[in-house]
C-alpha cells in the first residue's frame, strides 16, 4: 500500500493513528522504531497529542538499529527517542528495550537478539513485531542494512553488526529476515532528496537496494510518503 500525504506532519499523524489503533487491539504490542528526521516529527506529535490516548503500558519499544555510541551521544537513535518522546510519556521502564550502543558490538548483537527472542512473540521460528518503522537512505539502505552488506537481508540471525560504508562506524541492526517476519512494516519517506531513490525502488524494481527487499512474508507493507518525496513517481 502506498499513501501520499500533503506534508510530513500529515504523514506523521497517520502513523500516530496506526500506533494508537494497535495499542487498543492487543494486550502486548511489540514496536520497532527507527531514527532520522521523520520519526522525530512523529515522536513530537505522540508526546503532544497522544500522551493520554495510547495504552503505553501495553507497548514494548525496540529499535531497528543503533549506532555503537552511548545514549547521550547525538548519533544515538535511542537518545533521540528519549529526547522527543520517552521523557514525555508514561511508559513502564521495563517496556523500553534499547540497544546498548556502548557495548562491544558483536556481544551486543547477540545480547539484543536474545532479549528480542525472549520478549517478542514468535512466528515461523523468528520474533514477529507488530509494527516496524523504517526509513530509506539516499543510497537505498534501510535499518542499517547497506548496499554493500546485502547478506544482512537474509541472515538467519535476529540482529547483526553492520558497518557504515563511508565512515566505518559500527552499528547493530535487526536483519531483513526478522523485519520481513513482522505483522506490519511502514516506510516513512519524506523530502525531495528521497524522490530519486524512491522511484527506483517502487517503479524500477531495482534489486541492488536493500529497501527493495523488505516485503513481509505474511504481514502488510505500507509506504507513507509526503508530496516532496513522491515528486518523481508515476501517479496515474
Amino acid at each position: 500500500m502506498i499513501k501520499i500525504f500533503k506534508d510530513s506532519r500529515e504523514l506523521a499523524l497517520e502513523f500516530c493513528n496506526e500506533l494508537n489503533g494497535i495499542s487498543f487491539k492487543k494486550e502486548k504490542c511489540f514496536i520497532a522504531l527507527s531514527g532520522g528526521s521523520s520519526p522525530k516529527i512523529i515522536f513530537r506529535i505522540l508526546a503532544e497529542q497522544y500522551k493520554e490516548k495510547i495504552h503505553w503500558d501495553r507497548i514494548h519499544l525496540f529499535w531497528c538499529d543503533e549506532r555503537c555510541v552511548p545514549p547521550d551521544n547525538s548519533d544515538s537513535n535511542y537518545g533521540m527517542t528519549k529526547q522527543y518522546l520517552l521523557d514525555f510519556i508514561s511508559i513502564p521502564e521495563e517496556n523500553i528495550h534499547r540497544i546498548v550502543g556502548e557495548n562491544e558490538p558483536e556481544h551486543e548483537a547477540v545480547r539484543y537478539s536474545k532479549e528480542i527472542e525472549k520478549i517478542v512473540d514468535s512466528k515461523n521460528g523468528l520474533p514477529s513485531f507488530d509494527l516496524v518503522m523504517l526509513g530509506i537512505g539516499e543510497d537505498g539502505h534501510t535499518a542499517s542494512i547497506f548496499p554493500d552488506q546485502m547478506h544482512l537481508l537474509d541472515s538467519k540471525k535476529i540482529c547483526d553488526v553492520a558497518v557504515h560504508p563511508i565512515n566505518g562506524q559500527k552499528r547493530i541492526t535487526v536483519t531483513g529476515s526478522t523485519i520481513n517476519n513482522s505483522e506490519e512494516v511502514i516506510f516513512l519517506v519524506t523530502g525531495r532528496s528521497k524522490a530519486d531513490i524512491l522511484k527506483k525502488i517502487l517503479e524500477d524494481q531495482n534489486k541492488i537496494y536493500p529497501a527493495a527487499f523488505i516485503k513481509p512474508i505474511n504481514g502488510e507493507l505500507k509506504y507513507f510518503i509526503d508530496e516532496e518525496a513522491s515528486g518523481l513517481l508515476n501517479k496515474k
